[in-house]
């Protein structure tokens, strides 16, 4: 089993694209994050959900999850606002992440050594620069559960 039997299409989005239309896509398809490509399609990092909530979250509440509870429950239930004309590239982390990225031909070992080393649910499977699709944990694991 390789990369190439495993990768299915997926959305990307762009540097410049709303948080809060990273946050739709990843809600809407339920999704584990998104691939981030430049203005030629060619991937860049990975945006992981857990990053659009660490921008959208009051940093106090990340510090002390217990002073989440001070917030009122209607204006917790709208804390993804927070993020409203802010870009995936205020989402992505400093120092970027390792793309997690191969070619077609990566056995499935090879995915599963890579999302543990890059902790990321998603790798990237590219040929000649170009975006072939992506191999998803979910898609890792149930290969694998299923030999």
């Amino acid at each position: 089993m390789r990369a190439r039997d495993l990768l299915a299409p997926f959305p990307t989005v762009g540097l410049d694209t709303p948080v809060l239309d990273a946050a739709r896509l990843l809600a809407d398809q339920d999704l584990p994050g998104l691939v981030v490509v430049d203005e030629t399609g060619t991937p860049i990092t990975i945006l992981p959900g857990p990053e659009v909530l660490r921008l959208a979250v009051p940093a106090y509440c990340q510090d002390d999850p217990a002073l989440a509870r001070v917030v009122d429950e209607a204006h917790a239930d709208t804390f993804l606002q927070a993020v409203n004309g802010r870009k995936v590239r205020d989402a992505l982390p400093d120092p970027p992440r390792e793309l997690p990225v191969t070619d077609p031909d990566a056995t499935v070992l090879e995915l599963a050594a890579l999302m543990a080393r890059t902790h990321s649910p998603l790798v990237a499977v590219t040929e000649d620069g170009r975006l072939l699709g992506t191999v998803t944990l979910q898609a890792l694991l149930d290969r694998v559960l299923a030999a």
